[in-house]
């Protein structure tokens, strides 16, 4: 078996250092000796030492343990991580102890036990191991918070009513306020909560999201809150909730109005003792998260009590935002359809791409309603699709069908000017066909010139 654990043993006793070296060497990996502690931290910076074995006294005649003391506190000024074992005399426990309120890990008596030695040392490594992965893991999560950070998921638009929303983030993002946003599917909930958590005093923490929607009753708890092994069939180690995850960052409880009243009674519990229990433990665990829900569901229905508790939804609405459909904000179709065709130029090729006039005009009239997350498929399937680097209607593959469903008025329309019927008659030709001119003339029984000169009039 492949030994582990490399040891560096400082004492001014070459019987020591032999014995240490003799007994050690059978159990671990590399055992380096050290009679002078000046060199201490030479050795530290050109060796990988797990553990330090650390006399308290050196030279003769010395008694007092400051000069273990001493070398304790340089060798955790070059790694406050150091794990440091002292070595004493049988009668200088009560210094050992000092030692280690100072920052040692264990002692050692001498005349020393060879099975206490190793038990204490092999310890000793343990703790090194899980101190190194331990900072390995915090170390790969601040890199990973910085590059999610980094990513480019700004908000594009110029709109009026984008404009809008983005004051109301300005404003909440650096509180601890809980925020609720509200949009339809599509709509970009999502970016809003990262660009609060963005904002915020929280951003160099993590951003942890949860789809209400998808986790199932039976898991509900174990998946927020965790749960300790044994607590159920399956449950074979212990897991940490998403909750207790995102302690000191952001949770965003995405969906969160498909949540049924019963599992809402319990996530309201939590947020109001601000503390959590996992499954199979009888143990409350404090957390400090900023809670961002979001969901679809009208304000209406959710201040209905039969589909959404009204305390639940007071804890969750200090602040409340709602993301307009794209529809509404027409201004910002054509800048987010080109940062979307920018991007998967990039990643599709790296050929420069862009859209005809007639895909532009598709474009802008159609009525999106899948919003943005629609208005990214259809760029992203004509950059995959196109046969030219100028994307045309076709290309975009838009379903009219699924539009007029979703905005069809509730009643027949009273404008009855000509002109005005005349346009709307006009696009609706256009979109039937992907506007293609020559087919949306022929529908309308018109020559192209003519399609042409009416699109002219109209300012189409």
């Amino acid at each position: 078996m492949r030994k582990t654990g490399n040891i560096l043993i400082v004492d001014d006793d070459e019987d020591i250092l032999t014995a240490g070296r003799l007994l050690l060497r059978r159990q671990f990996g590399e055992i380096t000796t050290c009679k002078n502690p000046e060199q201490v931290p030479e050795l530290l910076a050109s060796n990988d030492i797990d553990v330090i074995l650390l006399d308290m006294n050196f030279g003769p005649g010395e008694s007092s343990g400051a000069q273990g003391l001493y070398w304790l506190e340089q060798i955790l000024a070059i790694d406050p991580g150091s794990v440091v074992v002292m070595i004493t005399a049988h009668g200088s426990v009560n210094t050992a102890v000092d030692a280690m309120k100072r920052g040692a890990t264990d002692f050692i008596a001498k005349p020393w036990q060879n099975e206490k030695v190793v038990a204490t040392v092999s310890a000793a490594v343990k703790l090194s191991r899980s101190r190194v992965e331990t900072e390995t893991l915090r170390q790969t999560n601040q890199v990973l918070i910085r590059e999610a950070a980094s990513v480019d998921r700004g908000i594009v638009g110029d709109s009026p009513q984008i404009k809008d929303v983005l004051k109301v983030v300005r404003r909440a993002a650096p509180t601890d306020a809980n925020v609720l946003i509200l949009g339809e599917n599509g709509s970009g909930k999502e970016l809003i909560a990262r660009e609060l958590h963005r904002q915020s005093k929280r951003s160099g923490q993590v951003f942890l999201s949860i789809d209400m929607g998808s986790i199932s009753e039976t898991l509900f708890e174990s998946e927020l809150f965790g749960h300790r092994k044994g607590a159920f069939t399956g449950a074979n180690e212990d897991r940490i909730g998403r909750i207790q995850a995102a302690n000191g960052g952001t949770l965003f409880l995405d969906e969160i109005g498909n949540l049924p009243l019963h599992l809402q009674a319990k996530l309201l519990s939590v947020l109001e003792q601000r503390q959590v229990t996992a499954v199979g433990s009888h143990k409350s665990q404090p957390f400090d998260v900023r809670i961002i829900a979001a969901t679809n569901v009208p304000s209406s229905r959710l201040r209905d009590p039969d589909h959404f508790r009204a305390d639940l939804l007071f804890r969750l609405n200090t602040v409340e935002i709602v993301v307009p459909p794209l529809r509404d904000r027409k201004d910002d179709i054509l800048p987010i359809a080109r940062h979307f065709l920018a991007e998967f130029s990039r990643r599709y090729g790296g050929r420069s791409r862009a859209f005809s006039e007639a895909a532009t005009s598709a474009l802008f009239e159609y009525e999106w309603p899948g919003n943005v997350r629609a208005l990214r498929h259809a760029v992203e399937r004509a950059v995959i699709l196109a046969e030219s680097d100028v994307i045309e209607p076709g290309d975009l593959q838009l379903d009219y069908s699924q539009e007029h469903i979703a905005v069809a008025p509730a009643v027949m329309p009273t404008i009855l000017n000509l002109d005005h019927l005349e346009k709307d008659t006009i696009l609706k030709a256009l979109r039937k066909h992907g506007f293609n001119i020559s087919r949306a003339a022929s529908e309308l029984g018109l020559t192209r010139a003519s399609l042409y000169r009416r699109m002219e009039k109209h300012d189409i």
